[in-house]
């Protein structure tokens, strides 16, 4: 029943009855949460045997380092061997950070800010841009607004941001950069084609300080058994020499302890030897209790592969729950459209124009948080106010199951006061 094709006077019985029954979910009291893309209990609860002590055994890495004192900047043999092999680049190129590969990425543009990379620094250079292919990240863009860097939307596709209008854009020497989720993206769960990743590659912008900041963050969050797959963006450079152009990063904040894991750059000689300049500077090292913790849970690629098994059994259902209830309570009526990825940790779900803050305001009043309206957007300001980010992995699923319902009343609901506006 598509709702576009019904009369005024039909048009308002159904918006009654379903508000009626909106009422009635608010007269419950609910508080359930899916603002944010975070673990649920369940899924912190397969990592607790890496809380074990033996697991750090003599506090020995397999170099003979001492862990519990000073030394190797860079990380430890066993932990940038994991991570060399599932982003498939030498160890040597590979450097452990914290737990968060925000913190890398923000430090990485503060430093081009302050310092450069390879031209003047960017602070002295005026009115500098970055590419932000949209829906996407919040917190990249929060980054680059905190530096007054300007954001330049690039729609994105079934095969990732819109090429033709990149390739144009990086003629402007202004344009330093972009920010990328390549594989399960935040929040549509595309992965860039061959096709993409090689046309990145062989950008030739402008502005010799051009950066993309390659976030891989879920290059091993597979959840159905279809598994996409990512173009190394390394390789694809060496074609063209283009190497310096890209920073990756990735973490295990998904895969272990979101509190207490590791992260990882990945990049370049020249680009490594300019990071590791700097840290002398900045730091004696990062905690290499941790790295070792994790090396000797993990393993090896092979056991980060059956670590992320564990979390697809938990994610699955979810995932499925949420799917199916946007089939069966939105499909067919010419109201909405959504993403069905194979991994990563969220659901891009469009609804009509103009009708995504209501939808999300409707879903707070009736004990829903999701995330806000606009936030997948620069500035925080979709255009057509039509795209929200669903994040199935928090709740359990019982409670995904109630509040997806909700939503999914609230998006019919707007969308009805929208057409009899």
């Amino acid at each position: 029943m598509n709702i576009q094709n019904l009369s005024r006077g039909q048009l308002e019985e159904r918006l009654a009855a379903l508000r009626e029954k909106y009422d009635s979910y608010k007269a419950l009291g609910l508080k359930l949460d899916m603002s944010r893309g975070k673990p649920g209990a369940e899924q912190l609860e397969i990592t607790n045997a890496m809380l074990d002590p033996a697991l750090l055994g003599n506090f020995k890495a397999e170099n003979g380092l001492d862990v519990r004192n000073y030394g190797l900047l860079d990380g430890i043999p066993e932990c940038k061997r994991i991570f060399s092999q599932i982003l498939e680049v030498a160890p040597e190129n590979i450097i452990i950070f914290g737990n968060a590969s925000l913190s890398i990425m923000y430090d990485y543009i503060a430093q081009c800010m302050i310092f450069g990379a390879g031209d003047e620094p960017w602070c002295k250079q005026s009115g500098i841009k970055f590419l932000c292919p949209v829906p996407g990240y919040d917190r990249h863009f929060a980054i680059l607004e905190h530096f007054g860097i300007e954001m330049i939307n690039i729609p994105m596709n079934e095969s990732g941001p819109d090429m033709d209008m990149i390739e144009e854009l990086v003629k402007d020497e202004k344009v330093k950069g972009a920010f990328c989720v390549p594989m399960y993206s935040n929040p549509t769960g595309i992965t860039y084609s061959d096709e993409t990743v090689r046309r990145f590659a062989a950008l030739k912008p402008a502005a010799k300080d051009f950066r993309v900041i390659w976030d891989n963050a879920y290059c091993v969050h597979h959840i159905s058994d279809s598994h996409d797959k990512l173009l190394n963006i390394f390789e694809a450079c060496k074609e063209y020499g283009t190497e310096d152009n890209f920073i990756e990063v990735t973490s295990t904040s998904k895969i272990t302890f979101p509190g207490s894991g590791v992260s990882v750059l990945a990049a370049s000689d020249a680009n490594i030897a300019a990071i590791k300049k700097r840290m002398t500077v900045q730091t004696i090292g990062y905690d290499k209790l941790n790295q070792l913790r994790h090396a000797n849970f993990l393993k090896d690629k092979a056991g980060v592969e059956a670590q992320m098994l564990r979390h697809a059994e938990i994610l699955k259902p979810k995932f499925e729950a949420v799917l199916s209830a946007f089939e069966k309570n939105l499909a067919g009526k010419g109201i909405a459209e959504w993403t069905k990825p194979n991994g990563g940790y969220f659901i891009s779900l469009d609804v009509c124009n103009g009708c995504a803050k209501r939808t999300v305001a409707l879903c707070r009043e009736a004990g829903v948080t999701l995330t806000g309206a606009g936030a997948t957007f620069p500035y925080g300001k979709d255009p057509d106010d039509k795209n929200i980010r669903i994040a199935p992995t928090f709740p359990s699923r019982d409670e995904l199951c109630k509040a997806v319902e909700i939503l999914c009343l609230c998006v019919e609901i707007s969308a009805l006061e929208k057409l009899l506006a």
